[in-house]
């Protein structure tokens, strides 16, 4: 029996014994995580920074806060999400008692992701936690340190037999996927995201899958384009654009291109100094292979800003590029890193229908003075919009201070 079919055979057996259905006990585990994150976060901080330069207010802002704040969330409505609930009789049910009751499925699957290892990977098991479940927790490979750091420390907080840690590469996961779960959530791109939903038919496993995209921009001439691109620039850089629902690409009118490029830099300076290569808030691309897969999308494109790299570093400098072809390369896949591609368009019309042509992304960022610009741009679910912006309350070291400015 391989390693990975151990965990599962194991969780599965934990799930069994009907320890994890008790509401004290899915509380004490989520303390114990809990504590993991206030006793430990140094241990975490750490291996961000060596796997993507995050810096120590950074790794808490974006990967541990949110996990603190989602477990005090269950931890305080866990009773009343367990409690059954009633449902509204017809002629079938009259005589009957009718309610749900929320049950825990059994064994899930967590396959994390690398641009933000603990957000992405931590969330669903707190989750699955709540809801009584046994989970295998698999981090990416991709962030090396923090996998291990993952590895060595969940079993120390939480019960083991119940949340086993299973690390490795493509081999593991593929091993993983052949055995059955009661659910499978995989956060990362649509390659692996179909794989993984071919493998969860075979048993039909329902899956929650959070994938990227091409995320647009449109900044309507009439806007303060002042604010609206350093809100872009903020979003698009933040994690050396390693963010699935960052600004991918601007659309705009070409009368306002050079000001867009112009408030641009501005706010690169503002946010990461003269020099982002030696700015601590200033990420790198998780390995060489990403690096040299970025580089390649510049090839027949025009580089309007920017343009400093250093591949053994991993360094890739903020990047605008100017008077992008629909057919550029940089447009043909999610970029997933600090290229800002400016694609002139006639008005609005043009934009909603450029959108219309490409596949939903998770987010759409619309920047005008008009409410009519808004409500015409539908090609994506713009309450996904506000998660983004919101985060730009927030304010912390240089990429954050005085944003609303």
């Amino acid at each position: 029996m391989s390693r990975e079919q151990q965990a599962v055979a194991q969780a599965r057996k934990a799930f069994e014994t009907g320890r994890s259905r008790s509401l004290e006990y899915r509380v004490l585990q989520l303390k114990n995580l809990q504590r993991l994150f206030l006793e430990k976060q140094k241990e975490i901080s750490d291996a961000s920074k060596k796997d993507l330069n995050k810096s120590e207010v950074g790794t808490q802002l974006f990967e541990t806060l949110g996990l603190e704040g989602e477990i005090s969330l269950a931890i305080q409505k866990l009773k009343e999400w367990a409690a059954p609930r009633p449902v509204e009789k017809n002629l079938l049910t009259l005589s009957d008692t009718v309610y749900i009751q929320p049950e825990p499925l059994g064994v899930v699957l967590i396959i994390g992701a690398w641009n933000y290892p603990w957000a992405v990977t931590i969330q669903p098991l707190i989750g699955a936690i709540a809801a009584g479940n046994a989970a295998v927790v698999k981090p990416s490979e991709v962030c090396v340190h923090t996998a291990k750091v993952m590895e060595d420390l969940l079993p120390l907080y939480l019960d083991k037999e119940l949340y086993p840690v299973v690390t490795g590469g493509v081999p593991e996961t593929q091993e993983l996927l052949r055995q059955r779960f009661d659910h499978i959530f995989y956060t990362g791109n649509s390659m692996v995201g179909k794989v993984i939903m071919e493998a969860a038919a075979k048993h039909l496993t329902p899956v929650t899958l959070e994938l990227g995209g091409k995320s647009p921009c449109y900044i309507d001439k009439n806007c303060d384009i002042s604010i609206a691109c350093r809100r872009i620039t903020w979003g698009k850089y933040t994690n050396c654009g390693q963010t699935c629902i960052a600004p991918d690409y601007i659309l705009c009118e070409p009368s306002i291109q050079d000001r867009v490029i112009e408030e641009v830099k501005k706010s690169i300076k503002d946010f990461y100094t003269d020099n982002p290569k030696t700015c601590p808030d200033y990420g790198r691309i998780i390995n060489q292979r990403h690096f040299k897969r970025i580089m390649g999308l510049l090839k027949d494109s025009t580089v309007a800003a920017g343009g400093d790299n250093d591949e053994s570093n991993c360094f890739i400098g903020p990047i605008v590029l100017r008077d992008v072809k629909p057919e550029a390369t940089v447009m043909q896949e999610e970029i997933f890193g600090p290229l800002l591609p400016i694609l002139p368009v006639s008005g609005l019309d043009e934009a909603i229908k450029f959108i219309n042509k490409g596949e939903k992304p998770l987010a759409l960022y619309v920047f005008s003075a008009d409410e009519k610009v808004y409500l015409s741009i539908t090609t994506a679910d713009l309450h996904m919009c506000h998660f983004l912006l919101n985060l730009l309350y927030f304010n912390s070291k240089n990429y954050l201070q005085k944003v609303y400015e």
